[in-house]
């Protein structure tokens, strides 16, 4: 009785010690399962902030374009306007020459102003 006694001792150690082995190995595997998990956290967190910084200067660069088109659209549409102003200003002066010959043809009218009959 006494061997069993020491062979149910020696075995009741062997449980304990694959218990615990068991134990160990779990909790090595959480703590590793954890230290991925926070791993991924970070990554992915990381890669949001850079997506949102490079969406954030990705708009920006879009609406510095836009600025600069406007900025551009408005010179352009500024010039056609000092054209057109030109043009119109040429053909009155045109059509005041034009009129000043007919007067002076017509002896309607001299350089000082008075007017002939």
């Amino acid at each position: 009785m006494e061997k069993t006694n020491q062979t149910v001792g020696q075995l009741g150690d062997k449980a304990r010690e694959g218990k615990d082995k068991a134990y160990e190995t779990a909790e090595a595997a959480k703590e590793k399962t954890s230290s991925a998990a926070q791993s991924a956290k970070e990554k992915a967190s990381q890669t949001a902030e850079a997506a949102k910084e490079k969406t954030s200067e990705t708009a920006q660069a879009a609406r510095g374009k836009s600025e600069a088109g406007k900025v551009e659209t408005g010179g352009i549409i500024q010039k056609t306007g000092d054209q057109v102003k030109s043009m119109a200003q040429g053909a009155q002066n045109m059509a005041q020459g034009a009129l000043d010959a007919v007067k002076h043809t017509a002896g309607i009218g001299t350089e000082d102003g008075n007017a002939k009959k």
